[in-house]
């Protein structure tokens, strides 16, 4: 039972946290450390799978009328709106593929539920959301040049602690890109690259080791999809009303909190 509950619970962190911009990663890795989680490493593995799958699904279901539109139009003889927004999701891929795949050894080491590390990107992303809050509003549409520049962005926030969706909806936004084409572009150029992870992982991760229960790995899917189509949503209607501001308290607040608590323990 308490295997289902943690599941549950890292389920809803996951979901939350991967539209929402506070850092998926950052606040699993709290998580895992206040539960205490002693998983081996295929159980933690197959569950980070599982989530992960969850949250990809959620942003499929939420935009489902949109990437139908692309994938039928993409098809279409000549050139079109869905045909320029594929490219500019692979332009934007580019970065965070580079890093995953030549610094994976690195990456993988700041994944060791480093409490400062964590709340220092927290305190970051923060400043991030801030600066971003009081950008001037405009109407640009995504161009290549700054598909890449997200992208950037994005290959920066495989550091856990800076949030994903904040550091490409922050980026897009200051760079003058509409508020509600910030939001897609960010939710939707991430999907491959969650897929993508998954098959490595299947490909390469071993899950012999060990028993890897099937309850708990069903939980945690719910709970990261369930909770992840009500944070992508929810998160829509906040870049569009330019409230991200309330996100950068909160993550001062959790940042400071974790830096005071890894310091005095």
């Amino acid at each position: 039972m308490q295997d289902i509950l943690s599941a549950i619970v890292l389920g809803i962190v996951q979901g939350l946290t991967e539209f929402l911009p506070v850092s998926s990663s950052g606040h699993l890795e709290l998580a895992k450390f206040i539960l205490g989680e002693q998983s081996v490493p295929s159980e933690s593995l197959m569950m980070t799978v599982v989530l992960h799958f969850g949250t990809a699904l959620s942003t499929i279901f939420v935009f489902r009328k949109e990437i139908l539109k692309i994938i039928r139009n993409f098809f279409a003889k000549g050139e079109n709106e869905e045909k320029s927004f594929v490219f500019k999701i692979i332009v934007s891929m580019v970065p965070a593929a580079l890093i995953g795949i030549m610094f994976e050894k690195q990456i993988e080491q700041m994944f060791t539920q480093n409490i400062l590390l964590v709340c220092s990107m927290l305190i970051l992303t923060g400043l991030l959301l801030f600066i971003a809050g009081k950008a001037t509003h405009t109407g640009k549409s995504v161009t290549y040049t700054n598909a890449f520049k997200v992208g950037l962005a994005q290959a920066i926030a495989i550091t856990p602690g800076i949030s994903r969706s904040g550091a490409t909806i922050s980026t897009s936004v200051l760079l003058g890109i509409d508020r509600s084409k910030a939001a897609e572009f960010s939710f939707l150029m991430v999907v491959p690259l969650i897929l993508g992870k998954i098959a490595k992982d299947l490909l390469e991760g071993d899950f012999t080791a060990g028993d890897i229960e099937i309850v708990p790995l069903v939980a945690g899917f719910a709970a990261a999809f369930l909770t992840g189509v009500f944070a992508c949503l929810w998160m829509i209607k906040l870049v569009r009303k330019a409230q991200l501001r309330y996100f950068a308290w909160y993550c001062f607040a959790v940042g400071g909190l974790g830096i005071w608590y890894a310091l005095s323990h």
